[in-house]
């Protein structure tokens, strides 16, 4: 907090300091929900991680040590602020709700909350996908992030401001070869936005949308890079403190004025390249 005598223009080093959020998907030390975890941590907030490691497991990266991963958001906090948790799988419809009540039991309020759960694989082109492939990403992607939108609200108070940052991944700037289910629910987040930011402005909640572009979570390979380096004009993939500084920042008073907003933060990412490369 800034003193009482201090430029009004001068910015807090800790603006979330006395604030409680809660992040969904924060399983590994190589993803954008740890790095967002920290972040928030390191701003002076609480934060209630949220983490479900088995689909990590069927992925080609592998789980992490989850109590590696919840210290390491510990080691960010300042002053009384508290880390804690809660494995869920957000594809059952009761998951999202018990997440956010086990966060206000926690806490006593959310002040903020990020959607950053995301499914991965059980995807494919169209003509390979089944009904469950694409209920699967949605149950995940998108209708776990509406319902925890819906939990969040409830336990609002109007008294004070909140902020809501859903995730999305681009899909509307470019195609997302093979992606088809993956890209249709996360356009659903992007598409809802303005509607549930209209909705929750009267309840003092901003609603924003956060496209992080290609951030390298631990898939990257060396050839992958080089086949798609010349579109990045910085000479690197996205890292995941990239989107996290600006997913933390939205949850700050200094954005009190955004809501309602799709933001890209690519790092300049070109999705054109000569046909055959």
């Amino acid at each position: 907090m800034l003193p009482e005598d201090a430029d009004p223009l001068a910015r807090d080093l800790l603006p979330l300091s006395g604030k409680s959020v809660v992040v969904t998907g924060v399983s590994r030390r190589a993803g954008i929900g740890y790095a967002t975890a920290c972040r928030l941590a390191a701003y002076g907030a609480s934060v209630f991680c949220h983490h479900y490691s088995p689909h990590d497991d069927e992925q080609p990266w592998g789980s992490d040590d989850l109590d590696a991963v919840l210290d390491g958001v510990r080691s960010h906090l300042v002053g009384d602020a508290r880390v804690a948790d809660l494995h869920a799988d957000l594809a059952h419809p009761d998951e999202p709700a018990r997440v956010i009540a086990a966060s206000v039991q926690e806490f006593g309020r959310l002040d903020a909350m990020i959607c950053n759960q995301a499914l991965s694989g059980s995807d494919g082109a169209i003509g390979e996908l089944s009904a469950a492939d694409l209920d699967h990403h949605w149950a995940v992607n998108a209708r776990a992030s509406i319902l925890l939108a819906q939990a969040f609200a409830a336990q609002h108070d109007d008294n004070y401001p909140a902020s809501v940052v859903f995730l999305t991944s681009g899909q509307g700037l470019g195609p997302m070869p093979g992606e088809v289910a993956y890209a249709a629910a996360k356009a659903a987040i992007a598409g809802v936005t303005t509607t549930i930011a209209d909705q929750l402005a009267d309840r003092g909640i901003r609603v924003n949308t956060v496209n992080p572009g290609p951030v390298d979570t631990g898939y990257l390979t060396e050839a992958m890079f080089q086949e798609i380096a010349p579109m990045f004009p910085f000479g690197r993939f996205g890292r995941p403190d990239d989107p996290a500084r600006l997913i933390a920042w939205l949850t700050t008073d200094e954005a009190s004025w955004i809501t309602g907003q799709i933001i890209n933060t690519e790092g300049g990412f070109g999705r054109w390249r000569p046909r055959g490369t």
